[in-house]
Order: C-alpha cells, then sequence, then structure tokens
C-alpha cells in the first residue's frame, strides 16, 4: 500500500512530531510532504521517510519565520500532488488537512486542533485594535479556506486528540470524529515513590496563551520553591521579573526532564492545552498535577472531587479561574491533602496514555477509513 504523510512542518520535536514518529514507524515507506522541513530536529524515523517540502522551504528563513509566509500555507499546501496513493493521512494543527486528495482516495486527518489562528487564539497571535482590523480579510481568507477542506470530500475521517478538539472539529466544520488520545512515552519516566526534593515544577513555553505567568505571580505570594524548566520567546522577560524562590533551568533533555518530574512535590499547569503531554508525564513519574480544569487536562487528570467515582483515585487538583489568585487557593489546598495522593495510581492513570495504546488505536482508525465508502454524507 503506498501512503502518503502530511504534517503542517517539520522543525522541531513537540507533541506533533511524536505523533507522526509514530506514524513512520507503522509506515517507514511512506512519503511525508511537509511545508517546511529541517532534518535531524526530530527523530530517525522521520528523517528517514522521503521527505517532500513544499516550494515555501527554499526561501532563505522561511523555516524560521512559518507564520510570516501564512497566506502562502493554503497554497503550498494544495501543491502536493496525492495522485496514486492508495491512503493519506495527514497530522493537522494549522493546513496540512487541506491537502488536494483525488476522488475516492481514503484521507484520515489526525486533528490536532482546528487552526489556532483563526479561531482559538486570534487576539493572541495576531493582536487587537489596528493589528485586528488589518488582518481581518486575512482571517476571513483563512477561515474560508479552512472550513472549505474539511468536506468529505477533501477529508474521508477525522480523528481528534481530545473531547475538547472533537468539540471545536464539530462546532468549525460540522464533521464528527473519533478520539484517539496522543501517544505518551510513558515508559522512559520512572516513579520513585516520594519527592525527592522540596520543589514545584511546571514545564514552559513562553507564549502568551500558555499563560506561565499566572505560576509566576502566584509562587511569588506562595513563597514556595518553583523550578522553571523550557525554553521560549518570553523567557528572558519573564525571568527578569521573577522572584527570587523561582528557579529557571531552560531546555532540558528528556532524562533531565523526567528527574526533574520525579523530584517535584507537585507538577503546576495552568494553561489550557488541546491536550497536554506534560501533565501525563508528570503523572507517569507518580506526581500530582495541579492544573487549570479546562481543556485536555480534565481528560488526563483525575481530579481530587471525583475520588469516589474512578477507581484510579485522585492524580492532582483542579483551579477554574485562570488567575494567580486561583492558583495560589489550588496549591494551598493541596498542601492540605499531599500526602493523601498514591504515586502508584497516579501512574497506573498515565499509563493509559502510552505508545502500544495509540498505535492500536490509529490502526482501527486507518482501517476504519479504507473501509469507507467514498460516497458517504458530508456530516461523516
Amino acid at each position: 500500500m503506498r501512503v502518503a504523510l502530511v504534517h503542517d512542518w517539520v522543525t522541531g520535536l513537540r507533541g506533533g512530531e511524536r505523533v507522526l514518529d509514530e506514524l513512520a514507524g507503522l509506515y517507514p515507506s511512506a512519503d511525508l510532504h511537509t511545508l517546511f522541513y529541517r532534518a535531524g530536529t526530530t527523530t530517525d524515523r522521520i528523517d528517514g521517510l522521503n521527505v517532500v517540502p513544499s516550494p515555501l522551504d527554499r526561501f532563505p528563513g522561511a523555516r524560521a519565520h512559518r507564520t510570516a509566509w501564512l497566506p502562502l500555507l493554503p497554497w503550498a499546501i494544495e501543491r502536493f500532488d496525492m495522485r496514486g496513493y492508495d491512503l493519506v493521512i495527514s497530522t493537522s494543527h494549522a493546513v496540512a488537512k487541506g491537502v488536494r486528495v483525488p476522488p475516492g482516495t481514503p484521507h484520515l486527518c489526525y486533528c490536532f486542533t482546528p487552526m489556532r489562528y483563526i479561531w482559538g487564539h486570534t487576539d493572541v497571535y495576531v493582536g487587537r485594535g489596528l493589528r485586528r482590523a488589518a488582518a481581518t480579510p486575512l482571517l476571513r481568507y483563512l477561515r474560508r479556506f479552512d472550513r472549505r477542506t474539511a468536506t468529505s470530500d477533501r477529508v474521508s475521517r477525522f480523528c481528534a486528540i481530545s473531547r475538547t478538539v472533537s468539540d471545536r472539529i464539530l462546532r468549525h466544520y460540522g464533521r464528527r470524529s473519533s478520539i484517539v488520545y496522543p501517544p505518551v512515552a510513558t515508559d522512559r519516566i520512572t516513579p520513585t515513590g516520594v519527592p525527592s526534593k522540596d520543589y514545584f515544577l511546571m514545564v514552559a513555553a513562553f507564549v502568551p496563551y500558555k499563560c506561565d505567568n499566572i505560576a509566576i505571580e502566584a509562587f511569588r505570594q506562595l513563597g514556595a520553591r518553583l523550578v522553571v524548566a523550557g525554553d521560549g520567546p518570553g523567557r528572558e522577560e519573564m525571568a527578569r521579573g521573577a522572584p527570587p524562590n523561582v528557579e529557571f533551568v531552560g531546555r532540558v533533555s528528556d532524562p533531565e526532564l523526567a528527574d526533574l518530574y520525579a523530584g517535584c512535590r507537585a507538577l503546576i499547569f495552568p494553561s489550557e492545552e488541546d491536550f497536554g503531554i506534560v501533565p501525563v508525564e508528570a503523572q507517569a513519574a507518580g506526581r500530582p498535577v495541579i492544573a487549570f480544569g479546562a481543556g485536555g487536562a480534565t481528560e488526563t487528570v483525575v481530579g481530587w472531587k471525583t475520588i469516589d467515582s474512578d477507581p484510579l483515585g485522585p492524580t492532582g487538583v483542579f483551579f477554574h479561574r485562570q488567575t494567580a489568585d486561583a492558583l495560589v487557593k489550588a496549591v494551598r489546598h493541596f498542601e492540605t491533602i499531599e500526602l493523601d495522593f498514591d504515586p502508584l495510581r497516579i501512574r497506573a492513570n498515565a499509563e493509559r496514555f502510552g505508545a502500544a495504546r495509540f498505535r492500536r488505536e490509529i490502526d482501527q482508525e486507518i482501517t476504519a477509513t479504507l473501509q469507507l465508502d467514498p460516497a458517504r454524507d458530508a456530516g461523516s
């Protein structure tokens, strides 16, 4: 079977690329079509595919400034030739699902989310006031493209990474979708049973919608030690204004991050994510999570109040307003019940999201896509 994989861009290793890596393991002879490609930034299995970059990839600096090319992304994704393939699998958070497929060619879209730039976080990415007004024609164009390419003649079947994303697909595209949670490498993280050091941990990307600043301000009030791992565009500015009890350790390796998970009292997770791999990784280390109670975290973390209804028991504490004061209250509540969390039960909850489960479930989705009647209605 000749398979085409379509991914928005391959320029670094994040959650989307870990999904792509699993698909590369399933289809090592597949062709990978992507807007921008930087060899050596992801995995050997991805680099081992026959990579077909878009024409945009040839422009100097294009890979480092992808959003500047936003108006041309729909044009570029539609330039890929999908003729001759028996199956197309797109992994999409921007325009990958918009690839043109010949009539009758099955296309499974594994959707990380409908495009954030135009639906959920427009103010964060575009701005407000005059900037927003100037961008309005582009936003309208991209929304038309996004809806037009979500119909059944482009995408045979949608698969979402969470209930949160499945709801967005239905709201924006009018399409139903199955749910397959992304793979999390729980096997490379080992719980130690009890935290070895007296600190809370946050893994930050330092972009506005992640709301990392909430945690900084909360721990300014709490005075407890917070270790912040990760890097991003706003890191230096945030570090300059942080109190002395907040320590920034920068980008760390996977083994170093596993050690940080195992040693922390709890993970602080203030953002609303489509799924959120970090809370699952922390739970794989047997550590509880203090999370904003919205988005994917509500599907991966078992809140304290649900202890009687979930056989695994609680794996974390939620706060329900994205403010520093709400997080302060959640941390103080956690400190009163900290010893009641069971590391082995927390680990068991994380194992529900392992890579073996993903491979099994995505294979079922692929089989269902191949068996679809091409003439079925657009509501499928």
